[in-house]
C-alpha cells in the first residue's frame, strides 16, 4: 500500500495558550467551590451546588471550544451576521415580560430549564465576529471616510441600547471599548476616535446621573468609609479580604469574608476571596496569568495580520481587548482602584454563559493558530 500520497492529519495546538487556559480554569474551580460553600449550603442545603453546576457549565463550555476549534475560521466569517442576528433577537426575548428572568431589578436571563442564558455575554462575542469581519470587507473606507466609521456604530448603538434596557451597564461598557479598541488598531482616524469617545463619555455620564444607584455606587467609590453600612458595604469588606490575605494568604477553604460579609463572593468578587486566601502572591499569579493570556492572544493576532488574514487577526485583538478588559474591571472593582461594577472575571467567575462564550472565544483563538501553522502565508480570511 502506497503512503506517500496519503495527508498527514495532525492536531497543532498553541501549547503557551493552552497551558494559560488550562491554569485558569482549574484556579476558577478551586475559588468557586471555596468561595461559594457558605452561601449556597444556607441557600440550597447544598454546599457544593455551585461547584456541582460550574462543573456542568465547565464541560458545556469545553465542548462549545472543541466545536469553535474544529470550524474553520472561514466559517466565522461568514456566519458573524447570524451571530450577531442570534444575540439581538435573545436581547429583544430578554426583555419581555415573564420571558426574562428578573434578579435584583436586572431582567439578564434567560431560563433554560435547571439552567440559565445570559444574552449580553453573546452579544459582546457576536460583535466581536461582526466587527471583524466589516474591517476586513471595510477597512479602506473607516480609514478614510466618515461613513465608513458610522456604519458599525450604528449597529454597536442598537445593541448598546438593548443592554442598557436591561439594565447591563457594565456588558455594555466592555462591549463599546473592545469596538472601540477594534476600530482603532484598524486604523480608524484619531479625530473621528476623539469625537465618538468625547460623545459616549457624555452619554455614560448623563446615564449615571439619570440612574440613583449607579451616581450611589460611583460615590461610594469615592468614599466608602463615608457610609460603611450602605453604599460602601462591599469594598470595604472586599479590602478587608485583601488585608486578611497579607503575603501568603490564609489557606484555601479559610476564608471569613465569605460567610455572608461579602456579598456575591463567587461571582463579582471572587478574586477579593481568592487574594483572602492565597495572599499577595496568589492574587498576583493570577494577575500574570491574565496578562500573559492576553499577551499570547495578541501575538496570535499580529502573526494573522502579518500572514496578511485581517478578519483573524482583528478577531484575536478583540477577544484579548474583550479579556484584558473585563479583568482589569473586575480586578480594579474588588480592590478599589475602580468604581463597583457586576462583571465576571473571565474564566474564573461563577456564570455559565461568560465560561462558555469566553471558551468558545478561544477555541476560535486556537484555531487561527493551527491555520498559522499548517499555512504561514496564506493572504485569504
Amino acid at each position: 500500500m502506497n503512503t506517500a500520497s496519503a495527508p498527514e492529519f495532525r492536531v497543532a495546538l498553541d501549547p503557551v495558550l493552552l497551558v494559560l487556559v488550562t491554569a485558569l480554569l482549574v484556579i476558577g474551580l478551586i475559588a468557586i467551590s471555596s468561595a461559594s460553600v457558605g452561601y449556597a449550603e444556607a441557600t440550597y442545603g447544598d454546599m457544593w451546588h455551585h461547584s456541582t453546576r460550574h462543573q456542568v457549565y465547565l464541560v458545556i463550555a469545553l465542548f462549545a471550544a472543541v466545536f469553535c476549534y474544529c470550524m474553520p475560521v472561514d466559517f466565522w466569517y461568514r456566519t458573524a451576521w447570524l451571530w450577531l442576528l442570534i444575540s439581538s433577537v435573545l436581547l429583544i426575548l430578554v426583555l419581555v415580560p415573564g420571558v426574562g428572568r428578573n434578579v435584583n431589578g436586572s431582567q439578564r436571563w434567560l431560563a433554560l430549564g435547571p439552567l440559565t442564558l445570559q444574552p449580553s455575554e453573546l452579544a459582546k462575542a457576536s460583535m466581536i465576529l461582526f466587527l471583524s469581519g466589516y474591517l476586513l470587507r471595510q477597512g479602506k473606507a473607516l480609514q478614510e471616510s466618515w461613513l465608513g466609521f458610522l456604519r458599525p456604530l450604528m449597529v454597536l448603538g442598537v445593541v448598546a441600547v438593548l443592554l442598557l434596557a436591561e439594565p447591563d451597564f457594565g456588558a455594555t461598557v466592555i462591549m463599546l471599548a473592545t469596538a472601540f479598541g477594534m476600530l482603532f488598531l484598524a486604523g480608524m482616524r484619531l479625530t473621528h476616535l476623539a469625537l465618538v469617545m468625547a460623545l459616549t463619555g457624555g452619554l455614560g455620564a448623563l446615564l449615571i446621573l439619570a440612574a440613583p444607584y449607579r451616581l450611589v455606587r460611583l460615590v461610594a467609590y469615592l468614599d466608602p468609609w463615608a457610609d460603611p453600612f450602605g453604599a460602601g458595604f462591599q469594598l470595604i469588606q472586599s479590602l478587608i479580604a485583601f488585608g486578611r490575605g497579607e503575603w501568603f494568604g490564609v489557606g484555601l477553604g479559610n476564608s471569613v469574608q465569605k460567610l455572608f460579609y461579602l456579598p456575591e463572593a463567587h461571582t463579582d468578587f471572587v478574586f477579593s476571596i481568592w487574594a483572602e486566601e492565597t495572599g499577595f502572591a496568589g492574587a498576583l499569579t493570577l494577575i500574570l496569568l491574565f496578562l500573559a493570556l492576553v499577551l499570547r492572544i495578541f501575538h496570535v493576532g499580529r502573526q494573522a495580520l502579518g500572514a496578511g488574514q485581517v478578519f483573524a487577526a482583528q478577531l484575536c485583538f478583540g477577544v484579548a481587548l474583550m479579556f484584558s478588559g473585563q479583568a482589569f474591571v473586575n480586578m480594579g472593582a474588588s480592590s478599589g482602584l475602580l468604581p463597583t461594577k457586576g462583571l465576571t472575571l473571565p474564566l474564573v467567575s461563577y456564570g455559565g454563559t461568560s465560561l462558555i462564550t469566553a471558551c468558545a472565544l478561544l477555541g476560535i483563538v486556537l484555531r487561527v493558530a493551527r491555520e498559522l501553522e499548517q499555512a504561514p502565508r496564506r493572504t485569504r480570511r
